[in-house]
């Protein structure tokens, strides 16, 4: 099994978190989504995913190499693929319910914030560094406030976003966080969401998937 990432992409962490969670061994192959251009634009790696986005994860399928994009879609390919330490809940609603607390992430907060948009605001609308930033602390901090009032009255919250066990909506948050304090986000008042992220943190599987801890951080 083959990951390709790059350290601060939080959708590639998201995936690191499930695999060592899962217990799940793989090679890493960075891709650097800054120097020369891009490497995410290479035809090498185009040709793993036309996309051209971080992270891609190739695996043995009944004999054949595939190759897969989509955080989210890795995540349940391997939830599926790798029942074991399950981060899904078995309930129909449950597990409706920590698909939407990834979705809320993964599709309304994570792609108005990343690195292509953060380029195009530089690009076409001559955005400084201090405009880029006030965006992203905007949509940020608009998220996961909506996020933590969620969590906050929601019975169905534990130790962690669901239950006492880490679920793909753990896998989702705590990237988030990392990014929001990157960018210097209002995180004060959210104590559920920071509580949640310290306990997670304290985890080895959390531990090892930090932008910190991967062989291509800077």
């Amino acid at each position: 099994m083959q990951l390709y990432s790059y350290f601060r992409s939080s959708a590639s962490y998201r995936v690191r978190i499930a695999l060592n969670l899962k217990g799940l061994s793989c090679e890493q192959i960075p891709v650097h989504l800054v120097k020369n251009g891009g490497e995410q634009f290479s035809d090498v790696f185009k040709a793993v995913n036309p996309e051209s986005l971080v992270p891609a994860l190739v695996d043995d399928h009944e004999g054949q190499q595939i190759a897969l994009s989509q955080s989210l879609a890795i995540i349940e390919y391997l939830e599926e693929k790798y029942p074991m330490q399950p981060l899904l809940p078995e309930d129909i609603a449950d597990r409706a319910y920590v698909r939407a607390l990834s979705l809320a992430i993964a599709c309304d907060i994570h792609p108005i914030n990343n690195l292509r948009i953060l380029k195009y605001l530089s690009a076409n609308f001559a955005a400084t560094d201090e405009q880029k930033n006030a965006w992203y602390r905007h949509w940020c901090e608009l998220g996961l406030q909506s996020f933590e009032q969620r969590l906050k009255q929601e019975a169905r919250r534990g130790l962690f976003c669901f239950g006492d066990q880490a679920t793909m909506a753990d896998c989702c948050l705590i990237p988030q966080i990392y990014n929001a304090q990157r960018f210097q986000c209002d995180l004060s008042g959210m104590p559920i969401l920071m509580s949640i992220n310290q306990r997670c943190l304290e985890l080895d599987a959390f531990q090892r998937a930090t932008p910190a801890a991967q062989p291509d951080a800077e």
